[in-house]
């Protein structure tokens, strides 16, 4: 690593001792130690149908610890991790394999200020232009090595100041990121609002970007002029009333050319075209319904600690929200949609409502009913001629785009259709129905527009107090890609400890493949452990827009969880 975990390690201890010295004298200054271990195996074995690849090592794993200490004022913590033989989402990733302790911190905590040292993750506003955070199954631990200092010098106010090198993987990128943002909650100095059920926030952030000057070439004769600083800004406010809540947010940030703000399967890399992205939100929720509508345009938002990234995941220093819904069956998670930061227009729409107990729809106990609608869109691009941009203006401010002017690609849609209804006090089912557009060449680099429509059966028998069987039906169906997928699913719960699960995922499109999968999961008090085997499908997993590609593998699995 760049940084010495020993040292860090001694520094924690220095840190601690003193605190647990002052617990032990003044009794009221109580200290507690908190943490958890992660470790998730695979036995890895080769499978030549599904690209399944062996491996030299004859475990994969990636186990995490984590521990820490608070008190009245002091808190401290670390995590060590252990990913020297990864597990095949993050084999071949450049620089992730290691192991070490690249995590740890030490925090003051006062009524009107805090402090931190060492790591930290930190968010202004909804990340647009900083959000470093952890996100173990996609890789993700971004955070920043440095200072924080938090101040609420009074009623309703409170700053944030930060800078810091963040982290990729098992190294610091060269570049520093400093930052500082101030929130002010109106209604607190106004009694007249609270007393109404009425809340307003109102905040503003900025972010600076400081990385030395690269050589950079173009046509082999010319070096670009790179900025050494990027500034970023963000301002917002949010309205809320009862069950109203509405949010704006705008943010803008300079000229940044770089690796990374290029479309997939396009080169609009190194362009100095200076970025935006505005958002408008809106939530209302009453005792049995829900409206959700939500508008998002952004441009040129590729925001990286380190400028000749290629990676789409690693360096990130702020996050675009995905506006499509989270997934979490198999089938309907088969393509994920992922944020495209250099540029789009982004809807989603969703009404939930439920039917009351003993009438004509809800029946005996009622029913639950969702639709969701997403939609994404190209922003409109011209080059300086007024022509559709093709990318090949390197080392220039790239294009111009009307606001409110769409571009010619569609990159997603879907529209959910959801109802859980409960017809007995044993028995409940789930049914729904997805209609989706995938723009495959956007999210992956090739494979043009995937329609599918998607069908989901959940049904939940609890046989008695203890013992319960729930099971899935799920079927793809589609004319592009792959073709058809079906999957099925059963799992039977013994209460308190005991789950046993066996899927099957099969194509019947192209390659008439089967991914089965088997698990044994046994739970006690902070205990969590599972034995598996099966198949695992080459394809994307997907959090919040961020997407990471997973390899096919097969072989035996065993995870473990404890949290103390």
């Amino acid at each position: 690593m760049a940084y010495s975990s020993s040292k860090l390690l001694c520094l924690l201890a220095a840190s601690v001792m003193p605190l647990c010295a002052v617990a032990q004298e003044d009794g009221t200054n109580k200290v507690t130690v908190t943490g958890s271990i992660q470790s998730d195996i695979l036995i890895p074995q080769e499978d030549k149908a599904i690209n399944a690849k062996d491996y030299d090592e004859w475990a994969l794993t990636n186990t995490y610890a984590d521990v820490n200490v608070t008190s009245e004022h002091i808190d401290a913590g670390a995590r060590f991790e252990f990913v020297k033989h990864p597990l095949p989402t993050f084999y071949d990733e450049d620089g992730y394999k290691g192991w070490g302790v690249p995590y740890i911190y030490v925090k003051a905590r006062f009524k009107s200020w805090d402090l931190t040292l060492g790591n930290f993750y930190e968010q202004f506003g909804s990340g647009f232009i900083l959000r470093t955070y952890e996100e173990r199954t996609l890789g993700i631990d971004n955070s920043l090595l440095g200072g924080r200092l938090v101040l609420r010098p009074v009623k309703g106010v409170t700053a944030k100041i930060l800078s810091g090198k963040q982290r990729r993987f098992w190294s610091l990128n060269s570049g520093w990121v400093s930052g500082a943002d101030v929130e002010f909650n109106v209604d607190q100095w106004f009694k007249g609002l609270s007393s109404k059920g009425t809340y307003i926030t109102l905040g503003a952030s900025w972010v600076n970007k400081y990385e030395k000057d690269q050589e950079i070439m173009v046509g082999g004769t010319n070096r670009l002029n790179l900025p050494s600083s990027v500034n970023a800004f963000d301002v917002r406010a949010n309205f809320q009333k009862g069950g109203l809540n509405i949010l704006a947010e705008y943010a803008w940030k300079g000229q940044d050319p770089s690796q990374g703000n290029a479309l997939t399967g396009r080169d609009y890399s190194y362009i100095y075209r200076k970025g935006n992205v505005a958002m408008l939100s809106a939530t209302y929720s009453r005792k049995g319904l829900s409206v959700l509508l939500q508008a998002k345009r952004s441009d040129a938002m590729s925001f990286k600690s380190k400028r000749d990234e290629i990676s789409g995941i690693a360096s990130s220093i702020n996050h675009l929200p995905a506006f499509t819904m989270d997934q979490t069956y198999a089938l309907a998670a088969l393509y994920p949609y992922g944020t495209q930061p250099d540029g789009e227009w982004a809807y989603q729409a969703e009404l939930g409502y439920r039917f009351k107990r003993n009438t004509v729809l809800g029946g005996k106990y009622g029913m639950n009913v969702k639709v969701n609608f997403s939609h994404v869109h190209s922003i409109d691009r011209k080059d300086c001629a007024g022509n559709a941009y093709d990318g090949t203006a390197k080392g220039t401010n790239g294009y111009s785009s009307a606001f409110w002017k769409w571009g010619d690609e569609m990159y997603y849609q879907d529209l959910n259709i959801q109802i859980e209804k409960r017809f007995s006090r044993s028995f409940s089912l789930n049914l729904m129905y997805m209609n989706q557009f995938y723009n495959q060449t956007i999210v992956e680099g090739e494979g043009g527009m995937v329609h599918s429509d998607i069908y989901i059966a959940d049904a939940k028998y609890r046989i008695n107090r203890k013992l319960t069987l729930r099971g899935e039906l799920q079927y793809l169906n589609t004319d592009d890609d792959e073709g058809d997928w079906l999957y099925g699913l059963l799992e039977l719960s013994f209460l308190p400890n005991w789950m046993f699960t066996i899927a099957d995922m099969y194509n019947s499109g192209v390659t008439n493949q089967h991914y089965y999968q088997g698990y044994v999961t046994f739970n006690h008090g902070s205990h969590r452990l599972q034995l598996g085997y099966g198949r695992t499908r080459e394809g994307w997993n997907c959090a919040g827009g961020v997407c990471r590609r997973v390899p096919s593998s097969k072989g035996f699995t065993l995870s473990y969880n404890y949290n103390f």
